[in-house]
């Protein structure tokens, strides 16, 4: 709003001012306050005194040269001709007469061009201030008059500061972690945050607890969800359902739940980038800080992922409880550090004895040939059959499966990948694979991948061709039965191609 201070401190006054932004960001409290800077009897300034006839009017809604007008229910050009008509007429008291047009996106075509003229040639006492949260939906010939000033979402600290002054001016108890619950529900109004707090005071019976706001608003105990983290870096799944068990005998929401981990993933990807990303006072600091160090950041990645999807699946599961099992579930199947996905967990314990991912990527030392259990093994250069004995799990096993191999010498390999995947190039999963070599083999080697062309030589280009070999056989076998040949001239009917399938494939 430096613009609008610095036009207001000079005289430099436009006639059309537009406010955007979303529901409760301020667009009709800051016309309000553009009006009394405008008609402030202490003259034109960015800091109206509040004080005089005309601010205080201006507050009450009484100042009569100040007109507010409801687009979503004054949209039409009779509506907007009878507002103009009397716009010719000098103010009354104040300094300019001020329209201010709420939702002005709603306005017919007809209103809008009734109100173009005006704006193309106003009178010098009229002043217009246009709010609207679709813009879009302006015609452009009335943006193209209009200063614009686009309102941003309040941020969840500024909401906590304000809230806490109205409940301390009003002198109503309140526990710390209440506030950050109702900033972060209002989602960037300020209008929908005051609303939260008045229902929380009732609901608290006067004061305002962050029991009572997490029961209010439906919200998730942080606690379930690092649990549930905590569990899944062990890859302990009896923990896991015991605790989404206890969520549904409480009634607590899936889909927030799966929202709510996204966002402490989000945490925790940013303390691995940057350690000290979380602000000292932030909640339950110390736990994500530690989770952080437990989980390496493949499998942040990984887990986010899967808990967004998770969430987008949930309204196609049977129900909200099994959709957010299955996505507990995949993400054990999908652990990084543990190449049998979810076998020996059932009795609640991890059964992996390799170290977690993020400790596989450093260079192997020398001595390390004497560390590793499997005995020397020769490689006579089968990729596609070494690649089936790797220990490899999660995307460093796709690098594995959709690299071609260029050329290997014993101590060194050097492996090719399409260059419509260059993400697999990446040095975290190069080290996770070279991981797994060294452990089959038994001695340190060294990995080189690069994007370029490849040859269809690869363990999923050959995967894929016998697929298609089964499903060509298929076909020819249905095309050549008699029966389906003579249903066909029956029912002058045609074999669907991508429905022939293997016998035994459903998928």
């Amino acid at each position: 709003m430096k613009a609008l201070r610095h036009a207001l401190e000079q005289q430099r006054l436009h006639h059309a001012y537009l406010f955007t932004g979303t529901r409760g960001v301020g667009k009709t409290t800051l016309a309000r306050i553009l009006a009394k800077c405008l008609n402030c009897q202490a003259g034109i300034s960015a800091t109206p005194c509040g004080q005089c006839t005309a601010c205080v009017e201006i507050d009450g809604g009484r100042f009569i040269d100040y007109v507010e007008m409801d687009a979503a229910s004054n949209r039409g050009v009779d509506e907007m001709t009878q507002l103009l008509e009397r716009a010719i007429y000098a103010p009354t008291i104040g300094r300019f007469k001020v329209y201010a047009i709420d939702e002005v996106h709603q306005l017919s075509g007809h209103a809008f061009n009734a109100m173009l003229k005006t704006l193309e040639e106003p009178p010098q006492h009229l002043k217009f201030i246009l709010a609207t949260t679709d813009p879009q939906k302006v015609p452009v010939t009335v943006l193209s008059r209009c200063l614009q000033f686009n309102l941003k979402q309040m941020p969840p600290p500024a909401i906590v500061a304000h809230l806490a002054r109205v409940l301390e001016a009003e002198g109503v108890d309140c526990e710390p972690g209440a506030l950050p619950l109702l900033a972060r529900a209002a989602a960037g109004s300020m209008r929908d945050a005051l609303s939260l707090l008045d229902q929380a005071i009732a609901h608290g019976a006067g004061k305002v607890g962050a029991g009572n706001v997490r029961a209010m608003l439906g919200a998730i105990d942080t606690t379930y969800l690092l649990r549930l983290l905590e569990m899944a870096a062990l890859g302990d799944a009896r923990a896991m359902l015991a605790v989404a068990d206890d969520m549904q005998a409480r009634a607590l929401s899936f889909d927030t739940a799966l929202q709510e981990m996204a966002s402490l993933l989000l945490r925790m990807a940013l303390v691995h980038a940057v350690p000290d990303a979380l602000d000292a006072d932030f909640p339950e600091r110390d736990r994500i800080v530690a989770l952080a160090q437990k989980i390496d950041p493949e499998s942040v990645q990984l887990y986010y992922q899967i808990a967004l999807q998770g969430r987008d699946d949930l309204f196609r599961a049977p129900d909200e409880h099994a959709g957010f099992i299955m996505t507990l579930l995949r993400m054990l199947a999908f652990r990084p550090e543990d190449p049998a996905g979810l076998a020996g967990t059932a009795s609640g314990k991890a059964t992996t004895s390799r170290p977690p991912a993020s400790m596989a990527t450093a260079p192997a030392p020398a001595a390390s040939v004497n560390s590793v259990a499997t005995p020397v093994a020769a490689f006579a250069g089968d990729w596609p059959g070494l690649v089936a004995q790797l220990a490899v799990t999660g995307v460093a096993r796709e690098l594995a499966r959709n690299a071609e191999l260029a050329r290997a010498d014993g101590a060194s390999f050097d492996l090719v990948v399409p260059p419509s995947m260059p993400h697999l190039t990446e040095r975290n999963y190069c080290d996770k694979l070279r991981a797994a070599l060294e452990q089959h083999l038994g001695r340190p080697v060294q990995l080189r991948v690069a994007s370029g062309e490849v040859r269809g030589a690869s363990v999923a280009a050959l995967e894929l061709r016998a697929r298609d070999a089964k499903r060509a056989e298929a076909s020819r076998a249905v095309q050549s039965d008699r029966f389906v040949q003579e249903l066909v001239t029956l029912f002058d009917g045609r074999v669907v191609e991508p429905g022939v399938r293997p016998a035994g494939k459903s998928g």
